[in-house]
């Protein structure tokens, strides 16, 4: 029979394996985590298994490979993102430390020290002096879900007892920017031309568009069945997609593949994207894309406003929530519902069906 027993303030165990004690330390203050080390050596040793007391002795280099592994295995999209985090930031803090050793107290050590260590920016021009910003706190959350995320598959290998708790910040991430049709409409005329095809496009669909409207090709087009489809594994959340024709958006690609056939029997080149500059494909629009907003009087929009009015768009339309979420790409409703924005349009439309909702209340009691 094992137990448990302190030895400077470390709890320690102490079990049997074929008729022989074995120690080991908890590594942990906690006399619950030393019992639970306990439970598993015994459970081990009773089912014949090598007992290797090396739990709690994984360091932090080790969980981080441990981690990037496992992004590299899944072919997570957000894998070069994450190594940026450990070698920038979370490697230098905690690198070289035992992961059982990192508690609630280092985490909120690590925040506090994000916070006070401004961003260093690019000079704005050559020679100047260097610029500095506050890091957000959804950076920073960022970071944290990435260390959560190490101590989790730790502890499911087996190599951590404990899991401390890790608190998150609060992030300001409602999202307020969209297009009203006048400004969508204003703003067209001042893109370069082969843009404008790309932008009418995300306008009525709301797809990402360096990911999911640049990278669309001519197969995944089809007029027959009148819908534009994504294949599975190229979106943010690994699903197809599929977005049934309006009569906009079929204009719109029965004009853009007519244009690029032309194209292609003109030079003999075959370009495979729907929307390109010359044939290739468009990697930078962001430039032309705010020059075009200011010069139509309505700067600071985002291409990202346009995934917010195609939502809003088809909820004003009727169209069901879990529908519009399929066509739009939006997996969680709380997503959803952060762009599902309130404009001032709607806020006058719900007035003035308060006024004849009053109206038509009056008008009943003046008939009785």
């Amino acid at each position: 029979m094992g137990c448990v027993y302190r030895q400077k303030n470390i709890w320690w165990i102490k079990f049997y394996r074929n008729g022989k004690p074995v120690y080991e330390s908890s590594e942990s203050r906690d006399r619950t985590t030393a019992k639970r080390l306990l439970k598993l050596r015994e459970g081990d040793a009773e089912r014949g298994e090598p007992v290797l007391p090396k739990a709690g002795r994984l360091r932090f280099d080790e969980a981080a490979q441990d981690l990037i592994n496992e992004y590299t295995i899944n072919h997570r999209r957000s894998l070069d993102e994450l190594e940026r985090r450990l070698r920038k930031h979370l490697t230098p803090f905690f690198g070289g430390r035992r992961m059982a050793t990192i508690g609630t107290a280092d985490v909120r050590s690590f925040v506090a020290h994000r916070l006070t260590t401004p961003i260093v920016l690019k000079p704005l021009r050559k020679g100047g002096p260097p610029r500095e910003r506050p890091v957000s706190n959804g950076e920073i959350n960022r970071e944290l879900t990435g260390l959560k995320r190490m101590f989790n598959l730790a502890k499911q290998n087996g190599k951590l007892l404990h899991v401390p708790y890790i608190p998150m910040l609060l992030e300001q991430n409602v999202r307020t920017g969209f297009f009203e049709r006048e400004q969508y409409e204003a703003v067209l005329p001042h893109l370069p031309v082969p843009l404008r095809p790309m932008i009418a496009f995300a306008y009525i669909t709301g797809w990402r568009i360096p990911s999911e409207v640049l990278t669309l090709q001519r197969r995944q087009i089809d007029f027959g069945a009148e819908e534009v489809r994504l294949d599975p594994g190229t979106t943010k959340n690994r699903e197809g997609r599929v977005f049934p024709f309006t009569a906009e958006l079929r204009d719109l690609l029965v004009s853009q593949c007519a244009a690029n056939d032309r194209r292609q029997r003109e030079t003999g080149k075959i370009c495979p994207w729907i929307f390109h500059r010359d044939g290739k494909r468009i990697k930078s629009f962001l430039k032309a894309f705010k020059a075009a907003c200011k010069a139509a009087g309505y700067p600071g929009h985002i291409p990202h406003d346009f995934r917010r009015t195609a939502v809003r768009n088809l909820v004003r339309a009727g169209v069901i929530e879990s529908v519009a979420m399929k066509m739009t790409g939006h997996k969680t409703r709380s997503v959803f519902e952060r762009y599902n924005i309130v404009s001032e349009g709607d806020l006058r439309d719900a007035a003035r069906k308060l006024d004849a909702a009053r109206n038509a209340a009056a008008i009943k009691r003046r008939s009785k």
